[in-house]
């Protein structure tokens, strides 16, 4: 499944690189953990556990290029669905989250967007929370995108999506 030196996508954590495996004591058991140290802080390390079903499912391989390209390419077509109410969107959102499902992440921030458009044109802000989860799916989004992709910082990213979108409306 994976092995040492693979760079992975952990959940929310982003992009990780896998440096090793441990064996550690934990409550008087002997587990075997992937040890992860995430590409934009170098100073964290996480454990993982090589034989919980759970923990495992937040590890996944990361996109292509052209894989991310053809999200990219999707980005103007995505419908993008406001939910009214605050709590089943709060659900909706963490749920898109911790599923990391690309094309949701695409349209829950183009959602919350347009929302934060729209109240700031009313005088008004975006609710923290949407703040957080808009902020949130970016980080899983656009961590591994610059990654892939090669580029490094947001403003890259966001750049080089902007052109990739006009070249091909034209």
């Amino acid at each position: 499944m994976f092995q040492v030196n693979d760079v992975i996508i952990y959940g929310a954590q982003g992009v990780c690189k896998i440096t090793g495996t441990e064996e550690k004591t934990v409550n008087g058991r002997k587990k075997t953990y992937f040890v992860l140290k995430p590409v934009g802080d170098q100073g964290a390390t996480i454990f993982a556990p090589t034989d919980n079903e759970l923990v495992l499912r937040k590890m996944r391989r990361l996109l292509t290029k052209d894989e991310i390209h053809q999200l990219i390419d999707s980005m103007p077509e995505e419908n993008a669905v406001w939910v009214a109410n605050e709590n089943a969107r709060k659900e909706l959102y963490k749920s898109i989250l911790a599923k990391g499902d690309h094309l949701e992440l695409i349209k829950m921030i183009k959602a919350i967007y347009a929302q934060k458009v729209q109240r700031e044109a009313e005088g008004k802000r975006l609710h923290m929370s949407d703040e957080r989860f808009f902020k949130d799916a970016e980080q899983i989004l656009y961590n591994e995108f610059q990654y892939v992709l090669n580029l490094g910082s947001k403003e890259e990213l966001m750049n080089y999506i902007l052109k990739r979108i006009e070249k091909n409306k034209a």
